[in-house]
């Protein structure tokens, strides 16, 4: 049998079919009596696609699916019980998003790699998702095979990202500068707040941490958010990181 082309596959390939021939190629090359079984929970409100990565994940030797949730509120309920080594998550998620919601996964599951499965491909949201705390960043037209090998890469300790997204990191990276001496006006309380959320903690640790309750935590964002010019807790961290106002 002639081998499937794969430059050409994206996830939607999935829903089609065609993903079977490639589970089939990969599956012979496979010795099954090496394999460590990898565990993926998968957090995508599209239907088509969620049930698209289980079936891929599923079917690929040596890859489990243990969780498949349409929302990130779905997610956190029940990932703890999941134990997965990988979170495949998209990033435009209703109601909580998977930016705001990638430290309290690490919470839930701080041994999991979380990799950013998304459409999304601008700086800010690269920037926030990475700062945050993901271990690699996937555009969702990302070949299957590709996908599955970016799955072990992140266990076996590296950071997979779509080739467009490692250019527009290493750009970022290039043409950062250190910050001039901008002036926020953020008090002492302020910027010891941002450091917290920028370590991952959200409101209710970081007023653990603070001896706070969270509605003061809440009161003094509404006051980062105002000075910085930002509209969310992903948004005040990344360009508090960027701006070099915390490190």
């Amino acid at each position: 049998m002639a081998a499937i082309p794969r430059d050409n596959l994206s996830l939607w390939d999935i829903l089609f079919g065609t993903v079977h021939g490639l589970i089939r190629e990969r599956s012979r090359k496979i010795d099954l009596a090496d394999l460590n079984t990898i565990s993926v929970s998968v957090i995508e409100d599209q239907r088509e696609i969620r049930e698209g990565l289980r079936m891929l994940i599923d079917g690929t030797p040596g890859y489990k699916c243990t969780g498949a949730h349409r929302s990130m509120e779905e997610a956190l309920a029940q990932i703890g019980d999941e134990s997965p080594d990988v979170i495949l998550m998209d990033i435009g998620l209703p109601g909580i998003s998977g930016i705001e919601g990638l430290p309290r996964l690490h919470e839930l599951c701080p041994t999991a790699k979380i990799l950013a499965l998304t459409v999304y491909d601008d700086d800010d949201r690269i920037f926030a998702a990475l700062c945050a705390g993901a271990s690699g960043y996937l555009l969702k037209k990302t070949a299957p095979v590709r996908l599955l090998d970016s799955v072990k890469e992140a266990v076996d300790g590296g950071g997979p990202m779509s080739p467009e997204i490692a250019h527009r990191v290493i750009r970022l990276f290039r043409d950062f500068r250190p910050p001039q001496a901008e002036v926020h006006d953020l008090t002492p309380h302020e910027l010891r707040l941002l450091k917290l959320l920028s370590e991952g903690h959200n409101y209710k640790t970081a007023a653990r941490e603070l001896n706070v309750t969270a509605n003061t935590v809440a009161f003094h964002m509404k006051h980062v958010y105002e000075k910085l010019h930002v509209h969310s807790k992903s948004q005040a961290v990344a360009k508090a990181l960027r701006a070099g106002i915390v490190r």
